[in-house]
């Protein structure tokens, strides 16, 4: 059975989408997420309120196998954003991951071109826990000095992911992390290392 999306779409969304660019133009912070949502398993509250606020049909999405297992996360997009569902990641403007396992290498995914960078993909992973002031230390736009954020669970191997992808920039996908009630952003222009 299809569960509704926002109660109120207009202000979810906006009140979603000021997170996001929030979070973006902030790397590090953790911007809160107040959506009232009953997505599918595995599909995050959070997660799913930025899908319902930046997908639409003119967005091609992906999903990991998790998320893409569960044929009611696939009908609950298309019915509540208009999406198209995409098989290859290199095709995705949104790709979504229910967690660290699902990552594949961000080389896979779409990394624009140096005319046109903004086309990349953006990838929204599902974690646990987000917290400001603690973990991988952030350097660059939007940051005054440094900023600190742990998130959990992460990939391995995340920090030499962000650098590969920082190498590329303006090239390289942006990285979104969501819990069922909060957001932070790495995007491609951020510097990344272990805490010291």
């Amino acid at each position: 059975m299809l569960t509704a999306g926002f109660a109120d779409p207009v202000l979810s969304a906006q009140s979603t989408f000021r997170a996001v660019l929030d979070a973006v133009a902030r790397p590090g912070s953790v911007q809160a997420i107040a959506a009232s949502l009953a997505p599918p398993a595995p599909l995050s509250i959070g997660a799913a309120a930025i899908a319902l606020t930046l997908a639409d049909h003119d967005t091609p999405v992906w999903l990991d196998a998790e998320l893409g297992a569960n044929r009611s996360v696939a009908e609950w997009l298309r019915f509540h954003c208009g999406c198209d569902l995409v098989a290859e990641p290199s095709r995705a403007a949104f790709a979504f991951a229910a967690g660290a396992a699902g990552v594949p290498d961000f080389a896979v995914f779409d990394l624009g071109t140096t005319d046109y960078p903004d086309r990349s993909t953006t990838l929204v992973l599902q974690v646990r826990t987000l917290q400001a002031g603690a973990g991988l230390v952030l350097t660059g736009p939007g940051i005054r000095e440094r900023s600190r954020l742990t998130a959990a669970p992460v990939p391995p191997d995340i920090v030499a992911r962000l650098a590969r992808n920082r190498a590329m920039f303006p090239r390289g996908i942006d990285l979104l992390l969501a819990t069922d009630d909060a957001v932070a952003a790495i995007p491609r222009s951020v510097r990344v290392a272990e805490e010291a």
